[in-house]
């Protein structure tokens, strides 16, 4: 069965009555974003610093409630609320955070990190062997479980949390960031573990990035965020070819410097 997560003319203000906000920032963080992912797709969002990306994303999780439009999933709207009351929805979309120090306790081991959502999200079944087949989906022994992650280097650490996501089975990944920071050999390592997860297991996954590279590593499709609105919405391939919009070229122009540099 093919689980689709929906935006529908999504608008969300920093002037609504109880926010707060810098000066500084835009008060219109999102105007009429649309867009749609699938299980089994790949859609790359794209923009620079203070595009809506992050704002959108807290949107889509149930973290952020909007000004108007809809977030739903197979049809049943999404908004914020209980842990309870949004079971349902955690069980069958998970996230994947740009900065796993910051999302696995260090108290912890690997084992520990991984049953935590089993047992919040009230999923029965042998704990301990869904652990060791999500650890196996991203390429870590079972060996890891019994791991704290100051004990694993940064990819591994980035692994986990894909793992973490990955052991309540859920039909699509939210990944923010995910190989941001890393060097080249372990950005390429998580890039191939997401990769095989959409291609070969049927995943869908928003994967949102600053990093048009790592997008057109993954991502059939992409769309372009600027200024709190989809500019550009396509190929990958095309928009990376033949950008149409200034934010799209700007972020092409970024993407072309970082290889004369590694260069």
């Amino acid at each position: 069965m093919t689980v689709t997560l929906s935006v529908r003319d999504l608008r969300l203000s920093l002037t609504r009555p109880g926010r707060t906000f810098r000066r500084s920032l835009p008060t219109n963080i999102l105007q009429g974003v649309s867009l749609e992912v699938s299980s089994g797709t790949s859609l790359g969002l794209v923009g620079r610093s203070g595009s809506g990306k992050s704002t959108l994303l807290r949107a889509l999780l149930a973290l952020e409630e909007p000004d108007s439009g809809s977030v739903t999933l197979q049809g049943r709207p999404v908004r914020p609320g209980s842990l309870r009351s949004l079971r349902w929805f955690r069980r069958m979309v998970q996230y994947v955070p740009q900065d796993p120090a910051s999302s696995l306790d260090p108290r912890m081991t690997v084992g520990q990190l991984l049953r935590e959502p089993l047992v919040c999200l009230g999923i029965d079944g042998q704990h301990s062997t869904m652990i060791r087949e999500a650890l196996g989906r991203v390429a870590l022994s079972g060996s890891t479980s019994g791991k704290r992650p100051f004990e694993l280097s940064g990819g591994q650490n980035q692994r986990v949390a894909i793992a973490r996501a990955l052991v309540v089975t859920p039909s699509l990944l939210l990944a923010d960031e995910p190989v941001s920071g890393l060097d080249l050999p372990l950005r390429n390592q998580v890039l191939e573990v997401l990769q095989l997860l959409v291609n070969e297991q049927g995943l869908g996954m928003l994967f949102v990035s600053h990093d048009l590279d790592a997008v057109a590593a993954i991502c059939a499709e992409t769309a372009v965020l600027a200024n709190g609105r989809i500019v550009e919405h396509g190929h990958t391939a095309q928009i990376l070819d033949h950008p149409r919009h200034e934010a799209t070229r700007a972020l092409n122009v970024a993407r072309q410097a970082r290889g004369v540099t590694a260069q």
